[in-house]
């Protein structure tokens, strides 16, 4: 099978699009606006113990309605924004796990999301879906969600930079069994690669890295293990090193 052909066939989760801005932030929006509408559930909880669970997401869910869904993505988008500028990233990608971390931390995305949450309860309270009471006693208690938002965020950036390193040694490793000529470790490390496929964050040289070696993979699968390959296969090789 021809590399176009192969390209064109691939059957994987990674997406084929180049990374970008448009991507990272993509990421970033769905890694912490499920952070953030996780924090919300459980910090609704413990500011309202007395309530029942279709209460909790009763609550929630008007919050969310009433401009905290909306306002989430674009605290978000606004923190990464401001943060890229602070770290001085004025254009372009992040180009590492830790430049985003740092980007959120100094983009004010957890003052943002207080203001939010004020803003979000006032509506819901000024609407009578809640009383006053509950409205102040949900203000008082934000510091519980913010702090259920920090929390959570470092540990999913910690996460990252776990997935990340293993998929780097795999990656590693994959690359050295290819050169010793030996398919079953390279299908041992292929496995452990696809394993983080979903779990790491779009970084441009990483994902470059896996994309190249899907097609290698493949290729030399498809071709009956064969290790023998032509010029233009071997310019794949090259974008490994």
């Amino acid at each position: 099978m021809e590399i176009n052909n192969l390209e064109k066939n691939m059957n994987n989760n990674l997406d084929t699009n180049l990374v970008n801005e448009k991507t990272q932030k993509n990421f970033l929006e769905t890694t912490l606006g499920k952070t953030i509408n996780t924090a919300i559930d459980i910090g609704i909880r413990a500011i309202l113990p007395n309530f029942v669970e279709d209460q909790v997401i009763q609550i929630k869910d008007n919050l969310l309605q009433y401009g905290l869904k909306d306002g989430i993505t674009k605290t978000i988008d606004d923190a990464i924004d401001i943060g890229k500028s602070a770290i001085g990233i004025m254009t372009g990608n992040f180009e590492n796990v830790s430049q985003m971390q740092t980007a959120i931390q100094s983009g004010g995305l957890i003052d943002g999301l207080s203001s939010l949450l004020d803003i979000a309860v006032d509506k819901v309270n000024q609407s009578g879906i809640i009383n006053n009471t509950i409205a102040k006693t949900l203000k008082q208690g934000k510091n519980i969600i913010l702090n259920n938002v920090e929390t959570n965020i470092e540990k999913n950036f910690n996460k990252q930079y776990q997935s990340i390193e293993n998929a780097n040694k795999a990656i590693n490793n994959w690359k050295n069994c290819f050169e010793e000529r030996n398919f079953e470790g390279m299908k041992k490390e292929y496995l452990k690669i696809e394993k983080q496929i979903n779990n790491i964050a779009p970084i441009e040289k990483t994902i470059n890295d896996i994309k190249t070696i899907q097609i290698l993979h493949n290729l030399i699968k498809n071709k009956g293990q064969d290790f023998n390959l032509k010029q233009e296969e071997w310019e794949l090789v090259e974008k490994l090193k």
